[in-house]
């Protein structure tokens, strides 16, 4: 390794070896040669005078690249594309006359990069869904755990620890489905040329539209996709980059949440993330155990959400048929959130796979708000024992904000009930009040709601994608 020179830290230490090789110039130098043997391959079917065993000889090329040869050629000439065709010319001398045969520099590039960010984003899916499958097993575990649930991270009406995770589940549900969506309606480029209107082919064809139209066709079944799109410009129109993005910006945007309500419960000592053995937490202070993995979710994922502008922009300000103006920030923008989001989705797996729960913390502090929540229930059962619904509501609010000032102001346990008790107007002894602050009393259909979505939303997708499922976070620091 060297050390006198910058290094991504989104290859280093976050992004998987799958991710990384996606966006490798192997990968993308080995697409290239792919799609001039599906070009030539098309081409011959339509009739251009192309062999099969120039094809052939194309075909037992396709992924020993010569680099050495197209580095040095791309040292005289400049020129990236050209440089590889003569370095793929040199390993096939009889196919060498009809390598990129009517296609411009754009036909390699343009479909690379959407056969790679098509690869990726197959990937991203993977990754999702084994974090909703690992999430589904928590939900169902926790499903009938009373906790305190909060709106504006004040106490609210309990719910359940299994519930809440539903809550985090559902979103990855929404992104699920917008990645879907996005992968089944990714299309090539084609053969359009040098402004989009196939003039060169036109010119291979003798003017034949009809063929020009297959050749399109031909090349997206050979390369794996259903077609291309219709029209263009020289370039795909750079809003395919931007809606790319967006889904990725919303699985970063639902880590992102689930990493703050991590650190919020880690913070309440109700949930933590996993901390191993050995893990320092913080360098001056030998107890603290940090919810690094949770941190580091929300960094990487506000610089997914960040970055989706780039595309956006790029794709606002491109001049008519195309500019160069996107080239320098595609090379960076797009892999680096597909990096981004490959890490993200590793930790939120790794940090789900080993959440620590605390019953008992959670508990007590179900319990020490609970009094509170039951009033509408003691009230409602005084009620039914002769009294005065009006007259009781005020005594309720005066008897919940004596008790709320008793915790406040002088640090004492609520003794709410105990107040209650003592008041005649009640007509309630202790032991009854006590009897009714049964949490399970209070969550309403949270363990039912999480039961039902997890059986006819959730585990329907997974059943249809088990083949996906069993990855492991690979966390490397």
């Amino acid at each position: 390794m060297s050390y006198d020179k910058y290094v991504s830290p989104l290859s280093e230490r976050y992004a998987s070896k799958e991710m990384q090789y996606i966006f490798s110039p192997d990968m993308k130098f080995k697409t290239w040669r792919k799609l001039w043997v599906a070009l030539a391959e098309a081409e011959r079917e339509l009739g251009l005078n192309i062999t099969e065993e120039q094809i052939a000889e194309l075909k037992a090329h396709m992924d020993d690249i010569n680099y050495e040869v197209a580095k040095e050629r791309e040292a005289l000439v400049r020129h990236d594309v050209m440089s590889h065709v003569y370095a793929y010319g040199e390993q096939c001398p009889k196919a060498k006359g009809i390598i990129h045969l009517g296609a411009t520099s754009c036909y390699v590039g343009d479909n690379t990069d959407v056969i790679v960010m098509t690869e990726a984003l197959k990937l991203v899916r993977k990754k999702l869904l084994n974090v909703m499958a690992e999430l589904s097993k928590f939900a169902m575990e926790y499903r009938s755990q009373p906790t305190l649930a909060f709106t504006h991270f004040q106490p609210a009406q309990p719910t359940t620890v299994g519930k809440r995770a539903s809550l985090w589940l559902m979103e990855l549900k929404l992104d699920y489905d917008d990645i879907n969506y996005l992968i089944d309606s990714c299309m090539l480029l084609g053969s359009k040329g040098t402004t989009g209107t196939q003039a060169s082919f036109l010119e291979l064809f003798d003017g034949d539209h009809d063929k020009i139209k297959k050749l399109d066709q031909k090349i997206a079944e050979k390369m794996g996709f259903r077609g291309c799109y219709p029209v263009s410009g020289q370039t795909y129109s750079r809003k395919v980059d931007t809606r790319v993005l967006n889904v990725l910006a919303g699985i970063a945007a639902s880590a992102h949440k689930f990493s703050n309500d991590i650190r919020l419960l880690q913070h309440l000592k109700e949930i933590e993330e996993p901390f191993e053995k050995n893990q320092i937490g913080s360098s001056a202070m030998a107890y603290k155990r940090n919810p690094m993995r949770s941190e580091r979710i929300a960094s990487l994922a506000n610089y997914v959400m960040v970055d989706a502008l780039n595309p956006a922009i790029t794709s606002a300000t491109q001049w008519f048929e195309r500019t160069l103006d996107d080239s320098a920030n595609k090379r960076i923008s797009i892999p680096e959130a597909f990096l981004a989001v490959d890490g993200i989705l590793d930790l939120y797996l790794n940090v789900v796979d080993g959440l620590v729960v605390y019953p008992k913390v959670i508990e007590k502090r179900l319990m020490q708000e609970l009094p509170f929540m039951a009033t509408e229930n003691i009230m409602m059962d005084a009620v039914k024992a002769g009294g005065d619904r009006q007259e009781l509501h005020e005594k309720i609010r005066t008897l919940s904000m004596q008790a709320g000032r008793n915790v406040k102001e002088f640090g004492l346990e609520n003794n709410l009930l105990e107040l209650i008790a003592a008041d005649p107007a009640f007509n309630m002894s202790l032991e009854d009040l006590k009897a009714s602050m049964d949490p399970a009393k209070y969550t309403g259909r949270a363990k039912e709601q999480t039961e039902e979505f997890i059986r006819d939303v959730i585990q329907p997708i997974l059943d249809e994608n088990k083949e996906l499922l069993g990855l492991k976070a690979d966390i490397k620091v």
